[in-house]
């Protein structure tokens, strides 16, 4: 039986909500296996970040080979890199190793409203990192960060900005729409021929931490499985409204709960 395997490059989250414990959490919740390279590591909880400490970009080589060079890996998804040697590192391991199933999720702040990227590592993840990915995932403002512009204000908006955006140099983009109001939250997909709009009822709920952790490591699963990529957005979209909505069901941290990765089991 075939083992499908996805990696996550990303900062580790202490609290265990986001980072590479979501990404893991979610990997398996979806039937994939996971591995992981870490890439920085950070003293947090669900009030908020405390310290980041960076792992130097020589042993993040080192953790890549190490784990491309034995797995067969299906699919990559990539979180925090927060500093511009770090997402250099990633974008050549990359290389080396042949991978092109890759999802990106630009991560700029945190959900307590921490900055977890240098402001000189934004210029490199545009020219060096999109590039290289089969999707990048960005929330409204990451989005609108990205591209020097205001954040969008309507689902045109965030229309335009996607099409922006692919002029990087990625084949697909995802626009979220989390950060937006409205009784749906709409999610918009853009590549170079199609445009989907998903849209989930919005709920209501303090407890989001790690929803875009989650919900770009649940593309990358379905990747792994072999789906195509508008499929596995559309079954990601559907297990990350489904774990926010069951987040109320974790008695989790004093600040902003984590989304239940593991709703349907628990």
């Amino acid at each position: 039986m075939k083992t499908f395997i996805a990696v996550t490059i990303a900062g580790s989250d202490s609290g265990g909500g986001a980072g590479v414990q979501a990404d893991l959490k979610t990997f398996s919740a979806l039937g994939v296996y996971g591995a992981s390279v870490i890439t920085a590591l950070t003293a947090q909880n669900t009030v908020g970040v405390q310290a980041i400490h960076d792992v130097p970009p020589a042993f993040i080589a080192e953790e890549i080979d190490t784990v491309f060079s034995d797995l067969v890996v299906d699919a990559v998804k990539i979180g925090m890199l927060s500093q511009a040697p770090v997402i250099e590192t990633v974008a050549a391991g990359l290389d080396r190793h042949g991978q092109h199933n890759v999802v990106l999720d630009p991560v700029m702040v945190a959900a307590s409203g921490d900055v977890l990227m240098a402001p000189d590592a934004v210029e490199v993840l545009r020219r060096v990192l999109i590039p290289r990915a089969l999707v990048i995932t960005p929330n409204l403002p990451e989005a609108a960060a990205l591209l020097d512009s205001a954040i969008a204000r309507n689902e045109r908006e965030m229309r335009a900005q996607a099409e922006k955006l692919l002029a990087f140099g990625c084949a697909a983009v995802l626009i979220k729409g989390g950060h937006g109001t409205g009784p749906e939250s709409v999610d918009i997909l853009v590549d170079a021929t199609t445009q989907v709009r998903l849209a989930s009822a919005r709920v209501v709920t303090a407890h989001t931490h790690g929803t875009g952790c989650t919900l770009s490591s649940a593309i990358a699963a379905g990747l792994a499985r072999g789906l195509p990529l508008t499929d596995a957005v559309r079954q990601a979209k559907a297990y990350v409204s489904a774990a926010i909505a069951a987040a109320g069901q974790l008695a989790v941290g004093a600040g902003r709960g984590p989304v239940h990765h593991f709703h349907a089991w628990w």
